[in-house]
């Protein structure tokens, strides 16, 4: 593996993905990501503020929990996971990023109630780790791609290691698409 293979997205986007927007897109941006990471939690309102303004974009969420540094991480990953599987996975990302501070056990069952999934199966789903797998995979593919901490970002298949601001992934956007 060469020393350029590092900043490529070598895991291609996928059925398996969480995908926001059509895979065909002419701009696909992947984020590994960490719901206990304050960046990562800034890196969420630039994407959130990027979808606004990139009509034709495909956004993919991946899975990068660094328990070493951030206990609650996997758990909250978990949870999303298990959300997904009941067609909430947007929704409970977003509350997971919005409440970074507060996800601990009994949060996350509040947040899974607040979006009416189901109870029992969340917590069945959480307690015999349904999701690990899944969630290994994610952590695996950016292993491969050379992701080494959250947020690592991804445009169009190339590394992105400009300033995190709307202004530079705006310009990266535009270079790559062109």
């Amino acid at each position: 593996m060469s020393l350029g293979d590092y900043n490529r997205l070598l895991v291609p986007i996928s059925e398996q993905d969480h995908i926001q927007g059509l895979v065909s897109a002419s701009v696909a941006l992947v984020e590994y990501g960490d719901y206990q990471c304050p960046i990562c939690g800034e890196a969420h309102q630039l994407i959130k503020a990027l979808q606004q303004q990139v009509n034709d974009l495909c956004f993919v969420f991946r899975h990068f929990p660094q328990s070493q540094i951030h206990p609650y991480a996997q758990r909250a990953a978990e949870a999303a996971a298990s959300a997904a599987t009941q067609g909430q996975f947007w929704q409970m990302h977003d509350i997971l990023f919005t409440h970074q501070q507060e996800l601990g056990n009994d949060r996350l069952v509040e947040y899974a109630n607040n979006l009416r999934l189901d109870i029992p199966q969340f917590l069945q789903d959480i307690s015999s780790k349904v999701h690990i797998d899944r969630i290994n995979q994610d952590i695996e593919s950016g292993l491969h791609s050379g992701v080494k901490v959250a947020p690592a970002l991804f445009i169009n298949g190339i590394r992105y290691t400009s300033l995190w601001n709307i202004e530079q992934l705006i310009a990266a956007i535009v270079t790559v698409s062109n």
